[in-house]
C-alpha cells in the first residue's frame, strides 16, 4: 500500500519493510513514526529494527506505540510533537494506517481545527474507518475531571493539574521543584509551567496534593502554596516517615507531627474539588505513607503502578513492603474497569514517548507484574528485582526537603542553605 498523503507534512500507511526506509528518504521524507507496539503480529520488524533502518537511511525516527482502545491525550500530543519537530515530511505507520490517521484527527479536533462531526467523513475520504476516533471523542467528552499531565524529563516525573470543569477549580498533584545535584542549583521552571497552565485556562487552585514524600525529586508544594495560597495535603502516615528519616538524618529539631502540611489524609477521608467529591485510599508499599487520590473516574496512584509495559514500583525504601504493595495494588484494581489510573513516573521503555494514563482493565490485561500473579509470586519477584536496583540518585537529597513539605533547609549564618545526608545508611550502591 503506497503512502496516503494527509497534509504537506504528514503521510500515513501500513507496515513498511526495513528495505523501504531508504526509499522513503529518496522520496523526500525526513522522518518515520512507528505507532506499533512490539510483538503485535508475527514477522513485524519491531522498534529496534525500524530504528536501525531509519538511522541508516538518514531519517528521524519516533516510537509512539499505541493501540486503538487505549489512546490517551499524551499519545496524541506526542504524535503532534513528533510531526512538528521533523524538518520535512513524515511517514507515520501502524498496521494499516488507521491509528496514524486517528491520532492526527483527534489532535485536530482537540485543538479546534476540525469538528467532531467531520471525523468519520474525512476518514472515509482517505479510505479509512475512523468510527473509533468518534467514539474516543464522545467518551472523552464525558470524562470528569479534566486531567492535564506535565512530564518532567530530568526525573521522569509527571505533575498533574486536575480540574472540575463545572467550577474551574483545580488541584495540583505531585508538583516538582527543579534541582540539579551537580551544581546544587534549585529552580521553579517545572512548577511555573503548571502555574502558566492554570492562568491560561482561568483556573483557581483549590488544593496542592502530594501522594507521598518523593525519593527522586523535590516537591514544589511549599512554593506553590506561597504563589496561590491553596492548602497543601499529604497522607497522615507521613509522620511515620518523618520519625524514621529524622533519625537517619540526625535532625532532632525536625517536627514529626505533619504540621508542615495543612491537612493530613487518612484512609477513607473525603475532600471537595469544586463540585467533585474526592476520596483517599491508603496505598502503602512503595513507601509507608503513600496514598491514592480518587476524583470522579480518575485515580492518582503515584508510584504503586507504572504503565503496563513498566510494571510496578519498587518497595525496598526504608519502611517499604512488597507485601503491602501487593495489597495496595489489589485495592486499586478493585476500582471500576474503566477507571483512569494516573501514575507518578514513566521511564519510557524501548525509547517510546512518555505515557502516564491507563485503566484498571488495561492494567489487569497487560501489566506483566500482575497478570497470572499471586501474592507469593509477586512478593518474590518484587524483592528479587529490587535487590538489583541502585537507590535513586536524589533520595538523600530529596527526602529531607520533602519531609518538610517541600521547604528547603533554613539558611545558615552565612545566608546559604545546606543539605545534609548520612553516609553508609542505605543499601543499594550504584556499583
Amino acid at each position: 500500500m503506497p503512502p496516503v498523503k494527509i497534509t504537506e507534512q504528514l503521510s500515513i500507511g501500513g507496515q513498511p519493510d526495513e528495505s523501504a526506509f531508504a526509499a522513503f528518504r529518496a522520496d523526500g521524507y525526513a522522518g518515520v513514526i512507528n505507532l506499533r507496539p512490539d510483538g503485535e503480529e508475527p514477522g513485524q520488524p519491531g522498534n529496534e529494527a525500524e530504528s536501525r533502518a531509519a538511522k541508516a537511511a538518514g531519517l528521524d525516527y519516533d516510537f509512539i506505540p499505541v493501540t486503538g482502545p487505549t489512546i490517551t491525550e499524551a499519545d496524541i500530543r506526542a504524535f503532534q510533537e513528533a510531526v512538528a519537530d521533523t524538518k520535512g515530511p513524515v511517514f507515520a505507520h501502524c498496521r494499516s494506517g488507521t491509528r496514524a490517521l486517528t491520532l492526527h484527527v483527534l489532535g485536530e479536533v482537540l485543538d479546534g481545527r476540525m469538528k467532531r462531526d467531520n471525523v468519520v467523513a474525512l476518514g472515509r475520504a482517505h479510505g479509512f474507518d475512523l468510527a473509533g476516533a468518534a467514539v474516543w471523542l464522545d467518551r472523552q467528552a464525558t470524562r470528569t475531571p479534566i486531567v492535564t499531565g506535565f512530564f518532567e524529563a530530568r526525573t521522569s516525573s509527571i505533575q498533574y493539574v486536575v480540574t472540575d470543569p463545572a467550577t474551574k477549580r483545580c488541584a495540583i498533584i505531585d508538583p516538582v521543584l527543579d534541582f540539579d545535584e551537580r551544581s546544587g542549583a534549585t529552580g521553579t521552571m517545572s512548577a511555573d509551567a503548571v502555574l502558566a497552565h492554570v492562568e491560561k485556562e482561568g483556573l483557581t487552585v483549590e488544593w496542592i496534593l502530594d501522594t507521598h514524600p518523593h525519593a527522586d525529586h523535590f516537591s514544589a508544594a511549599h512554593y506553590l502554596k506561597e504563589k496561590t495560597g491553596a492548602p497543601t495535603a499529604i497522607g497522615s502516615h507521613v509522620i511515620d516517615m518523618q520519625r524514621l528519616w529524622r533519625d537517619l538524618y540526625n535532625l532532632p529539631a525536625l517536627a514529626t507531627d505533619g504540621s508542615q502540611w495543612d491537612r493530613l489524609f487518612a484512609e477513607g477521608d473525603s475532600f471537595k474539588l469544586g463540585s467533585l467529591a474526592g476520596r483517599v485510599m491508603f496505598s502503602p508499599g512503595h513507601t509507608m505513607a503513600s496514598i491514592t487520590y480518587l476524583l470522579g473516574d480518575a485515580a492518582f496512584v503515584h508510584d504503586t503502578l507504572f504503565m503496563p509495559d513498566s510494571g510496578t514500583a519498587r518497595a525496598d525504601f526504608p519502611g517499604g513492603s512488597a507485601t503491602a504493595l501487593w495489597h495496595s495494588i489489589q485495592a486499586i484494581l478493585a476500582l471500576p474497569e474503566d477507571a483512569r489510573l494516573f501514575t507518578g513516573h514513566d521511564y519510557q521503555p524501548g525509547g517510546r514517548h512518555p505515557r502516564w494514563e491507563s485503566t484498571v482493565a488495561e492494567q489487569k490485561r497487560r501489566n506483566s507484574h500482575i497478570v497470572d500473579m499471586d501474592e507469593q509470586g509477586f512478593v518474590a519477584m518484587r524483592e528479587a528485582r529490587d535487590r538489583t536496583l541502585p537507590m535513586p540518585r536524589l533520595i538523600l537529597h530529596a527526602l529531607q526537603v520533602n519531609m518538610r513539605g517541600g521547604r528547603l533547609p533554613e539558611p545558615e549564618a552565612n545566608g546559604r542553605r545546606y543539605l545534609k545526608f548520612p553516609l553508609d545508611a542505605l543499601t543499594g550502591a550504584a556499583w
